[in-house]
């Protein structure tokens, strides 16, 4: 994905193209990726400035207790901003970046420098110290002007799928169908594409294009909602797809949906109330998934780490999704926001990250999606993530 974001599928708004994205996811591009164009006339869609710059350091001081007991997952989240930040696509993108003063080349020596600091740490107290000292902090504007930002979570999910059809595997994940650049727009909504009840795409323009078949319709929704996922297919081996293009529609959750029917309330919206439901009424998938008509398409990525829409790998609990027209694609942030712990406990926590992936339901400066990884317990996690926080980028002064 950009790999996949529960954030989505709750707000059931993933991610959908890089992670790749939980539900809403994002996403998981996923796993993410695919970069979106920087709209031309930015100003008059978004006035005010994604990032600013503070006078002081933050408050709750950028203290990540835990960045040293986790320095290589930290070390190689950072190593991989690297190798994108040295890229003609980072040239390009930090040409049109609208707040002055962050350049590629400013963004790079941030993200070395830091990786000199955190491989050097004796403490994170020194760290901390040393950060204060070097760096400044841009707040993201948020979503009212004011610095809030809502966080969801995104993971890798992993399934059963087989290679050919059975009884039991009959939901089919595509491959991109031949010549699906010249499909005429508008494109074919999912329902005339797989029919209402996700069975019925064998003659039309999906004809010959299967790549796996899944055992279950929604999960097979959920991963054109991530963007990519683990398979374990039938015959014992392992197979990882990510996505590879998708239909031209917006993205509709259907944890949103489900609400706006009033089938539970708001406060209940995640994605296990969403699993629940559908397993208490599963005749209704045939009126919901259709309602979103955005259709992905995957290839094999013989075995790849989930990527996100920067083109290099996305790291557990260290890596972000963010809207890239509006925030500094590769760069070192702090977040700060309820996360959930080993023990899958929420608490507030300030936590260095990289911001490498992207997300169709991410949209503007007040939006942040974290990968938590691949499986069930990185799902567990993700699930949990559906707070208000802060979030900083940390440039060198």
């Amino acid at each position: 994905m950009a790999l996949t974001a529960v954030f989505g599928l709750f707000t059931l708004g993933l991610r959908a193209e890089p992670i790749q994205p939980a539900l809403e996811p994002t996403t998981q591009q996923p796993i993410k990726s695919r970069p979106k164009p920087i709209p031309k006339i930015l100003p008059k869609l978004f006035p005010t400035p994604p990032i600013r710059l503070l006078r002081t350091v933050p408050e709750p001081a950028a203290l990540d207790s835990q960045v040293l007991n986790d320095r290589a997952r930290m070390l190689q989240a950072i190593d991989y901003s690297i190798r994108y930040l040295q890229t003609s696509n980072a040239a390009r993108a930090y040409q049109r970046y609208p707040v002055s003063g962050v350049s590629q080349s400013r963004v790079l020596r941030s993200v070395r420098r830091f990786r000199t600091l955190v491989q050097a740490a004796k403490s994170t107290e020194a760290l901390q110290k040393q950060v204060n000292q070097e760096f400044s902090f841009y707040e993201s504007s948020g979503k009212d002007g004011e610095g809030t930002v809502g966080f969801t979570g995104y993971f890798e999910p992993v399934y059963e799928a087989s290679q050919t059809p059975t009884e039991i595997f009959r939901y089919p994940l595509y491959r991109q169908p031949r010549g699906f650049s010249s499909w005429p727009k508008p494109h074919p909504t999912r329902a005339m594409l797989e029919g209402k009840d996700g069975l019925q795409a064998s003659a039309g323009k999906l004809k010959d294009s299967e790549l796996v078949w899944m055992r279950d319709r929604l999960e097979a929704f959920l991963v054109q909602v991530q963007g990519s996922a683990r398979l374990d297919l039938t015959d014992g081996t392992q197979m990882s797809i990510g996505f590879d293009g998708n239909t031209d529609y917006p993205y509709v959750g259907i944890g949103r949906e489900l609400v706006k029917d009033q089938k539970f309330p708001l406060e209940m919206l995640n994605l296990p109330t969403i699993l629940q439901y559908f397993q208490t009424h599963p005749t209704d998938l045939d009126d919901y998934l259709p309602r979103n008509n955005r259709f992905v398409f995957f290839r094999n990525t013989q075995g790849a780490l989930a990527t996100g829409s920067l083109g290099v790998p996305v790291t557990a609990g260290r890596s972000i999704a963010t809207d890239k027209t509006r925030m500094p694609p590769g760069a070192l942030a702090l977040i700060v926001a309820e996360l959930p712990n080993d023990q899958l406990q929420l608490q507030l926590m300030n936590r260095f990250v990289l911001d490498q992936d992207t997300g169709g339901a991410i949209i503007g400066p007040g939006r942040v999606d974290l990968f938590m990884g691949t499986g069930n317990i990185a799902k567990a996690k993700a699930g949990m993530v559906r707070s208000e926080g802060k979030l900083y980028y940390v440039l060198l002064k």
